[in-house]
């Protein structure tokens, strides 16, 4: 579970962690519209000092928040690399052939990839600091206003906290497959063909073991009587309190400063 804890909670008994999680979803939404509302690095730097004190705050070890947001940094690379060759402000820096890199490539790629590791940073910081069946019930709540309208609000509650478990058991399970497969002789090959070679005779076994494992959790499902939300009362029912105003307030503050400094 280790190799995958995007998502997965981290014991504590900060204040973090003490939140309503519907105060921590609405708020982690916030932080990332607040992050693009930031347009030069002194901005950055702001929302960079807020997101350290929030994980000094959560009392989570550096070591733990860099492993969780190390499955993600592919994102931030390929639309890093995006940004680098399509923005052609400033002067020309590199050219080879139909490749060039401009001033503008650059800042939009250095840029970007900052503000992407915040949002990322943040995120992570909402899964790790509230349990997955929280969540669940945040979510629920937050979207019953609209079940007037027939939107299923408990089962996309229910299908959010069943995706936040198999995301470490599918990272498990990839290990697991991939470990099987070269004790069979499976041949490990460098660079991308040897990769996409490996990658088809690890596919097939671990989409099996995944809709097997989806398979025993609906028989479970079903022989539990799982009936939705019909008859489910709470043992520890959702409430606002006074740190959840604090956090708003916190977070009012940031976009402020933020929209100040630019």
């Amino acid at each position: 579970m280790e190799a995958f804890s995007f998502g997965s909670y981290y014991p504590g008994d900060s204040v973090l962690h003490r939140l309503d999680p519907r105060t921590k979803l609405v708020g982690g939404l916030a932080f990332l519209i607040v992050s693009l509302l930031a347009r030069s690095f002194a901005g950055l730097a702001v929302i960079g000092l807020f997101t350290a004190a929030l994980y000094l705050v959560a009392r989570i070890p550096a070591g733990r928040a860099l492993r969780s947001l190390a499955p993600l940094c592919a994102i931030i690379v390929v639309v890093a690399l995006l940004r680098l060759f399509t923005d052609d402000g400033g002067r020309l820096l590199f050219e080879l052939g139909f490749i060039r890199i401009y001033e503008g490539g650059v800042y939009a790629c250095v840029f970007t990839s900052v503000r992407m590791l915040f949002m990322m940073c943040a995120m992570s910081l909402v899964t790790m600091t509230t349990m997955t069946l929280d969540l669940t019930h945040a979510v629920e709540r937050l979207l019953s206003p609209l079940q007037r309208f027939g939107v299923p609000a408990h089962e996309l509650g229910m299908m959010l906290g069943i995706a936040l478990r198999f995301m470490p058991q599918f990272a498990s399970e990839l290990q697991t497959t991939y470990r099987a497969q070269v004790s069979r002789g499976a041949r490990v090959a460098s660079g991308p063909l040897g990769g996409i070679r490996m990658l088809s005779s690890v596919s097939i076994p671990l989409f099996a073991s995944i809709f097997r494992h989806a398979d025993t959790l609906s028989a479970a499902m079903d022989a539990r009587c799982y009936h939705g939300e019909q008859g489910r009362t709470r043992l520890h029912p959702l409430h606002f309190g006074t740190r959840d105003g604090v956090a708003a307030a916190l977070l009012a503050a940031l976009a402020a400063v933020v929209i100040l400094v630019g």
